[in-house]
């Protein structure tokens, strides 16, 4: 388990950059907009020096019915960031960026006008239940899988395998 749990130490800052990866997407408002403002905001981070993000996709929101394609389509992207902030204080910074872009949690996978979410940090694994890393869902998701790939074409999300294998077989291609 990951330091930083409900009464542990708190996570140290790691000495030499930590390659995190963030998965944005938005369905409300003007979600070209707020992507590109989101990008800048975690370009401008503490102790991050290099943010490299994929170009957007569209695609249709998920529910936890499922796919909807009556709700409004979101615009996805994923952000590499070099980072020495540790995991948790990464999280505290997404969730901040989140609210000032109007973010309001009213219902489990709902319509929002952000989602950061912190889909893997180094090869770190965690069951912290602030903190679950890599992300759960990640290797089931083509909106993460994809721009991951992109922006990272030799990526591995820790546990599962390489990002492009891992989106070939998604999209039945392996």
């Amino acid at each position: 388990m990951l330091a930083g749990g409900a009464g542990a130490a708190p996570t140290p800052r790691p000495a030499v950059p930590a390659r995190a990866v963030v998965a944005l997407g938005a369905n409300l408002g003007d979600t070209s907009a707020t992507l590109r403002e989101a990008v800048a905001e975690l370009s401008a981070l503490p102790l991050t020096d290099r943010v490299v993000c994929s170009d957007p996709i569209a695609s249709v929101a998920v529910t936890l019915d499922g796919p909807d394609p009556t709700k409004p389509g979101y615009l996805n992207a994923v952000a590499l960031l070099d980072t020495r902030l540790a995991p948790h204080v990464l999280l505290t910074f997404l969730q901040a960026i989140e609210t000032r872009h109007g973010r309001v949690r009213r219902e489990r996978w709902g319509d929002r006008t952000l989602d950061l979410d912190l889909v893997a940090y180094g090869e770190i694994e965690s069951d912290d239940p602030r903190l679950t890393l890599p992300h759960p869902r990640a290797h089931e998701r083509d909106f993460v899988l994809g721009p991951w790939a992109e922006a990272d074409p030799d990526a591995v999300l820790p546990g599962r395998g390489r990002v492009a294998d891992l989106l070939a077989a998604l999209r039945g291609d392996a």
